[in-house]
């Protein structure tokens, strides 16, 4: 049974930034990792969207934008859940059958107006394989029993990355 680390915290507080840096790590040490990240997009220093990223391919998509009307909203983003869906399911579905390590960067109120996405999630998180994932702090308590909670802040960005990455090899 793979390991499960659910990373939650408050905005700004470094849980993509403990995922990245744990995806490097791993990677130098020749394990495979894919799944997805949801990095901000910003315009003249303001952030106007939020793409996913497929972390084994790096291909791309617009998850939701201040520019998309959409009936699914998050505060001012409109959230394009098909978009979404076209690039998180078949990267989430690869990192399942291929990957060594599967990362989820997050699992949020975004990102979890795709039923199909909530699934699948369950799926990961039941199945064999180690994952690493954020978990909006929303949501934290929901899926406390698929695995470790981490409560991330800044302080303790290097010792969580030591931390997972060490536990992973």
């Amino acid at each position: 049974m793979g390991r499960r680390f659910l990373l939650t915290g408050m905005p700004g507080s470094g849980k993509s930034t403990v995922v990245r840096r744990c995806v490097e790590r791993l990677r130098a040490r020749g394990l495979t990792v894919g799944g997805i990240s949801t990095p901000e997009v910003r315009r003249g220093g303001r952030r106007v969207a939020f793409e996913v990223v497929d972390l084994a391919t790096g291909r791309r998509g617009l998850m939701a934008s201040v520019d998309i009307k959409s009936p699914h909203r998050v505060g001012r983003y409109g959230v394009d859940v098909e978009g979404f869906e076209a690039v998180a399911l078949p990267a989430l579905r690869y990192a399942e059958e291929s990957c060594d390590v599967i990362c989820i960067d997050e699992i949020g109120r975004m990102e979890l107006y795709s039923k199909a996405f909530e699934e699948v999630v369950r799926r990961i998180l039941d199945g064999v394989k180690p994952v690493i994932a954020v978990v909006h702090r929303r949501y934290a308590e929901a899926y406390r029993r698929y695995g470790e909670l981490l409560w991330v802040t800044r302080e303790r960005v290097d010792r969580l990355v030591s931390y997972i990455v060490g536990e992973l090899l």
